[in-house]
Order: structure tokens, then sequence, then C-alpha cells
């Protein structure tokens, strides 16, 4: 029955179906709404700087991966579903309200040129503000109280100094005292105010919607294969290493696991950046999340759950969030000090109006409820972590794997990368790199042929690197090893020998030195061809450099950055390396244990160093380093010693980190300094200083320029790229 199912000639529907399962632990998706009386200000500050970390896992769902198991709460992003649902709520209710305190409030009558005055008219109107006043201020009232608490004041707490100094001032007088009614302008500010925060919202979830999609790349379910005639669907917490599973055409892979039959191409490009679908077959490994494209493939399954290669993703992604910025901190300060600021210029502004200007009170409330709405510093509050959020995210889905935010943030300013060289910038296998011809009438596929075909049939690294190099492999006869030299067999009927130099020493066989000198010098190993006792050529094996390095070293060159080498390997070999990248300088036969001393001989010439290497030797290194990154992890993320984890073996992926880091940093700035600047022009403006000119700003125009500001910061954070 499998295998008529991968031949595409049966599908069998499952016996079993478990549904509302979480993709990583199959655990019941029971709801918790745990924070829905949270505090308004509470709410934005772990929505800002915790959205994505401490409240919930990267995926903005509430995952909690750690080692003492898989608990899962989708409570946090259903709560900011419902927080955007309760605004628009609020808003359209307090929009409402509004209309018959506009038609009630004097000042809107006298603007309109209509009179609408009856016994109680004024009583009416107070009791449709208060309504909005306690329903629609509510999330900012409730703010206030938590910033208090906290010893914090922020954007609560301007915001509800503004609306209550209005709606005090405005009741004392419907109950006696002296001057004018403006319970349109608190109508107003509430509604402007729940409509900016209703869309500002929306914006800071989309923020993190990478994130959420990383978190989705799980299936539900796999189709567990019980025997040759059964297969049944079960949610993935009931998988256990050493089962096998089915993943047909089309459908994602729901484990990290072998392939035992089967041969597709499987897109990876979420989970690791690779953009163009791998081909996997018998033996190879796949990923639980990746889109198997046109094959059916039975895998063994071998890592599940929290141990998954996307379990692993979400707790560093987590981690990152989770990890301090300094550029946060100085936001942080930047806020305390701007409403600070704010109330002194509402002070200010309230005794300029009426003790020096001789305004009357309604009009010097008016211009400091209006200063202190247009100052608070929301903008600047998600000014910088909405970017985390969304370069996090875009990290995470280009395989790039932030473990240390501070660090990340450093990378910006690196002076020097140092580059372990085997299995980094080269491959960390064997590769034909030359061919020398001494007998030409041979052409040099016609000798690789020959002696690919012997080599076919042996296990040693140089053998398996000539037979693949090989275009048309011919059957052997008479194969047999050399122990310690070759191996040899008749191919065509000719008795080829591929052997090392030793041989020819042994047997007394010339050759021509000069063509292979050059060959030796770089350090590769060089083995000959023979037909009976006649040399017919050379081919030289070296460990291959990855094409992706000369690009890397390239462009590190054009960012400003010097480029250096470690290796255990030989000098001529680091020297040839070194020479054909095109680096700075390079260090041969280093011991791992003496690669730590050598970052440090590099950071006391004066350069903020990364190193960047395979995570396993190169630990020291990596932990010594200004930023470490490990490179080439694949499905092992768990890199204690990496600040970054690298999950391709891709040294372009390194400079990446470095551009994303820069990039960061920019919209960072550019969300500060509009945060900041903007309150530069809105408070004097707001303050009333072009009163003279004819422009006054009124409380809802001032929020409406509040919540534009967010807005823009919000939208400025998304257009990251990496």
């Amino acid at each position: 029955m499998v295998g008529e199912i991968m031949n595409g000639k049966k599908r069998e529907k499952s016996e079993q179906n478990v549904h509302s399962r979480h993709p990583l632990t199959g655990e019941g998706s029971q709801t918790k709404h745990e924070h829905h009386d949270e505090p308004m200000e509470q709410h934005h500050k772990n929505h800002a700087q915790d959205h994505v970390a401490n409240k919930s896992g990267p995926s903005g769902h509430g995952h909690e991966h750690g080692h003492k198991g898989s608990q899962v709460k989708h409570g946090h992003h259903d709560h900011h579903a419902n927080m955007v649902a309760d605004f628009r709520k609020r808003f359209w209710i307090s929009l409402i309200l509004t209309i018959p305190v506009l038609i009630l409030s004097p000042m809107i009558q006298e603007f309109l040129g209509f009179a609408l005055r009856f016994k109680g008219d004024l009583f009416l109107g107070f009791l449709f503000s208060s309504l909005i006043y306690f329903y629609g201020g509510w999330p900012f009232l409730k703010g206030l109280v938590n910033e208090l608490k906290k010893k914090s004041p922020g954007m609560m707490t301007l915001i509800s100094l503004a609306v209550t100094v209005a709606y005090v001032y405005s009741a004392s007088v419907v109950f006696g005292l002296q001057g004018k009614i403006f319970f349109w302008e608190l109508a107003t500010l509430i509604d402007i105010m729940l409509l900016g925060h209703w869309i500002e919202m929306k914006s800071v979830m989309g923020a993190s919607r990478a994130l959420e999609e990383l978190a989705r790349l799980m299936p539900s379910e796999a189709h567990k294969i019980i025997d040759e005639a059964q297969i049944v669907d079960v949610p993935l917490n009931k998988l256990s290493p050493g089962d096998q599973v089915l993943v047909k055409p089309g459908e994602k892979v729901p484990v990290d696991g072998v392939v035992v039959s089967g041969e597709s191409s499987v897109n990876e490009s979420m989970l690791t950046g690779e953009s163009k679908p791998v081909f996997k077959g018998q033996g190879d490994k796949v990923i639980g999340g990746a889109i198997n494209e046109e094959g059916s493939l039975i895998i063994e399954v071998q890592r599940t759950g929290k141990d998954s290669f996307l379990s692993q993703v979400i707790e560093l992604v987590k981690q990152a969030q989770e990890s301090k910025s300094k550029t946060q901190d100085l936001a942080n300060r930047a806020a305390f000090w701007l409403t600070m600021i704010a109330i002194f210029a509402g002070g200010v502004t309230f005794f300029v109006w009426t003790a020096m200007l001789q305004k009357d009170l309604a009009f010097a409330l008016e211009r400091t409820v209006t200063v202190m709405v247009i100052t608070c510093p929301h903008a600047l509050g998600l000014a910088v972590p909405l970017v985390v959020a969304v370069s996090t995210a875009l990290s995470a889905s280009r395989g790039l794997l932030i473990r240390n935010r501070a660090a990340f943030e450093k990378a910006r300013n690196l002076q020097a990368v140092i580059f372990d060289k085997t299995g980094t910038l080269t491959k960390g296998e064997f590769g034909v790199t030359d061919v020398v011809i001494f007998n030409q009438s041979m052409s040099t596929d016609e000798l690789l042929n020959f002696a690919g075909s012997v080599e076919m049939h042996s296990e040693h690294p140089i053998a398996r690197a000539i037979s693949n190099k090989a275009k048309n492999k011919i059957e052997v006869k008479e194969f047999k090893a050399i122990p310690g030299k070759g191996a040899a067999g008749k191919v065509d009927d000719r008795q080829i020998m591929v052997v090392s130099p030793n041989y020819l020493k042994e047997k007394n066989l010339q050759v021509d030195y000069e063509l292979v000198s050059e060959l030796f010098d770089q350090g590769k190993t060089v083995v000959y061809v023979l037909e009976n006792s006649t040399v017919l050529g050379a081919i030289a094996l070296a460990d291959e450099i990855r094409p992706e390095s000369f690009e890397a070293i390239r462009t590190l060159h054009r960012m400003g950055i010097k480029t250096i080498m470690l290796t255990g390997d030989n000098p001529k070999v680091a020297r040839f390396v070194s020479q054909k990248l095109g680096l700075d300088q390079y260090f041969a036969e280093v011991l791992p244990e003496q690669k730590a001393d050598k970052v440090k001989e590099i950071q006391n010439q004066g350069y903020i160093v990364a190193m960047t290497g395979d995570g396993v030797n190169d630990a020291p290194a990596l932990a010594t380093a200004d930023v470490g990154i490990a490179i080439g992890a694949g499905t092992d993320v768990a890199v204690e010693t990496a600040d970054i984890v690298l999950v391709n073996s891709n040294p372009l992926d390194a400079v990446a980190i470095i551009s994303l880091a820069r990039a960061t940093y920019r919209k960072m700035v550019q969300n500060l300094i509009w945060a900041t600047g903007y309150n530069a022009l809105a408070i004097p403006l707001a303050a009333g200083v072009l009163y003279s000119a004819g422009i006054v700003l009124s409380p809802a125009m001032g929020a409406v320029l509040m919540s534009l500001s967010t807005v823009v910061v919000a939208f400025n954070a998304r257009l990251l790229k990496v």
C-alpha cells in the first residue's frame, strides 16, 4: 500500500483526525484571554517592548518553548486581536455619541449659524460627554493609574490629564462656573485618540506578521506509516524518533528527519533562506516546515517538538527579542523626559496665556490640552521595538538567527571579520581543481573518465572526488586496491592505475615535475593516472573554495571591513586560499585552542572583530570575538557560544547579517529622529506661537498629528529590508 501511494496510484483517507492542535507540540489550542483587563499603557509597553518577547513567542501566538516542556498559550495574539476589536468598538460608539454633543455645543451652533436651545440642553450635552469620557476614555484613564503606580509617567498620563482637564472644566461651567464649554473638543479628542490607537495597533500587529508565518509553517498532522497496509493521520505530538511518515507532493514536511525512500525537490526558503528548491533523495536530511514539491517521500523521524529545527529557531528569535537593546534604553529615557517636557510645557503655556497675555481660561486650557496631546511620546516608545520585531523576523526567515541583540547591534561597527577556512570559506571536502596531461593524445575528460571509473569502487574521499568529477564512468574489471598507494583496474581493456607520488618514487617512474610543481606549492594533493607504467597525467585536489566566498570578501572590502583567515592547515594551503580570495591577512597552522588568542591579537590592534566559524572547534574564538557568528549550523542551531547563528554554509550570510545590522540601526535612527524632531515643531505650534497669524491647533487636530506620527514610525519600521 505504501508503495502504491508513493507511485501516486492510491490516496487513503485517515481514520484518525485530530483538530485544533498546536503544530509544534500537538497540544490543544485552548484560548486564554488572561490580559483582557490589562491597562492600556501597560499593553502598549508590552506590545512595543515585549510584544514578541516576554509575553509571546516569535509568532505572536504566545508560544512558550523551553526545557520544561512546550507549553502553549494562544492568549497573547488573540488578546491583541481583541484589543484591536475593542478600540474599534469604542471608537464607533464614541463617534455616534459625539454627534449630539456637537449639535448641542453652543460654540458649534454659533459657528454654523443656528440655535438649538432648550431647558436642560447643557445637562444633556454633559450626559453624552460623560459617557464618552468614561467609556471612550477608559483605556487612557486606566493607563494613567498604571503609569503612576510604576512611577513612570508617559503617554497615558498626558492623554488622561488632557481629557480630564477638559472634562472637569466644562462640567464646572455647566454647573455654574463662568467660562466656555468645550465638550465637543473633549469628545472629538477621544474619538481621534481611539481611532489612532486602532490604526496604530493594526500596524504594530502587521510588523510582527512575518514571525507568525514562521510559526505556521508546521502542519498539524502527519501521515504515519503503521505497516505496508496502513497509514494513519496523527497529530505531531504522537510521533517519536524512529517512526516513518509519508509526505505527499505539495504537503509540508511535518518533522525533522531523513529520507528513507523517494525523491523530490523541497522548498526550504522560509526556513533557511535558500531561494531554490533543494533535491532530496535517500539519506538526505529534511527540515520540518519545508514544502515538498513534486515527489512523494518516506521520512524517518529524528526530531520533534522542542527539539525540532523550527522550535529552536523560535526559541532563538525569542531570546533575541528579549535581549537588551542599547538603542531602546536611549528611546525609553527620551520618552520619559519628553513626558516631563510636555507637562512642563503645558504648565508654561497655561501661565503665559492667562497671566501674561490675559486670555480667558477656556482658551488657555485648550492650548494646554493641545500641548499635552501633541507631545505624547507614543511614537518614541514604538520607534525601536517595532524595528527590532521586523529585523528579527526578517533575519529568521532568511536563516540568520540572532541570539544576542546587543552583539547584533554592534555588528554595524565591525572593522574586521575573521573566517575559519575549512567548512566556512571552503566546502570542507575534496574536489578536483586541476588536471595536467602528460600524454597529449588524451583529453582532460578522457583522463578523468578513466580515473573516475577506477576510483568509483573506493570509499576514500580523494577517490570519491575524482569519481564525482568524471562525466562518463566505464565498467571496471579486475579492480584492486593498493594499500596506501591507490587503486587499479581494467577499463576498456586498458590497465589503469590511480596512485600517489610515493608510488612513482618506489617504481622510479619519471614525470615532468615542472608541470606539477606549482600544484604542490599551493598545498594541493596530487595523484597520478598510469596506463601500465606510462604516466598519462596528474589530478590535483584540494578543499574547494566556495563560490560565494569570492563575492563575500569583495563585498566586505567595499564595506571597508578587513578580512582575515584562521586555519589549522599548512602555510602553502593557507597562502593559496588567501591569495585566491584576496584576503587581507591569514594565519596558518593555528590549533583550535590558539584561535581565541589570534582573535585577541586582532582586537588589540584596535579592531572591532567578528569571528565566523563552524561553531565546534571555533567555540573559544567565537566567544572571544566582539561578535561571534556560527556558520553552517544546518538543522543544529543550538550553538551556545555564538551571538548569531547562520543556518546555511554560506559566507554571504555573514555579510547579510552585517548589512541587516546597519540597515536596522538606520531605521532606528530614522524613527527616533522623526519621533523627537516632530515634537520640536509640534510643541510651539500647539502652544499657539502662530496665534497672531491665525493658526491655532485644536486638541482634536493635535491628536490627529500625534497619531499620524505613530503610524509613520510603524510604517517606516515595516519598510526594513535585508
